[in-house]
């Protein structure tokens, strides 16, 4: 099904596939006002109401992989609260409580006039003290499974690699 939405002479363009294992995905083309228009860039987002993590979390998730991935650059607006909730058919407190999320991890700004816009400029400390936070205790779970320090290294070495490969 492909739904088009006219607001404030901006067109957004939505895709939606529903899978055999409940999942739901989103493909957003954006024009130049934040929505990417001329080379029609996608950005996808995949939520699986079967799954037990948290509605927001998997929004949340999917946002942070979008910016990754360049899918979605510093400056460009996401959908509104009420649009993404109306396409993905969640409520609008789960979308809001994504966002928020995200404003608070640095990664959106959250403007009356312009919405959720993609702001990752954290400084260097902050973004490190977090990073530290979060493999914390990824660490702990590896190490009380017996994952050596080398295999860790060249995982994250790898992850890392893959992702700088999105950044070029």
């Amino acid at each position: 099904m492909t739904l088009i939405f006219n607001n404030r002479s901006v067109i957004l363009f939505i895709a939606q596939r529903r899978g055999l294992n409940g999942a739901f995905s989103l493909a957003l083309l954006r024009d130049n006002k934040g929505y990417r228009r001329g080379e029609m860039a996608e950005m996808y987002i995949s939520i699986d109401f079967n799954s037990d993590e948290a509605l927001y979390l998997q929004l949340r998730n999917q946002i942070i992989m979008a910016i990754v991935k360049a899918e979605l650059q510093e400056g460009e607006n996401l959908p509104s609260v009420r649009e993404m909730a109306e396409t993905v058919g969640i409520n609008m407190h789960t979308v809001n409580k994504a966002y928020s999320v995200l404003r608070q991890d640095g990664y959106l700004t959250l403007d009356r006039r312009r919405g959720a816009v993609v702001a990752v400029d954290m400084d260097q400390v902050k973004a490190t003290m977090e990073l530290a936070e979060t493999l914390d205790l990824v660490l702990a779970q590896a190490i009380c499974k017996k994952v050596a320090r080398e295999d860790v290294h060249e995982l994250v070495d790898r992850i890392y690699n893959q992702y700088e490969q999105y950044r070029k």
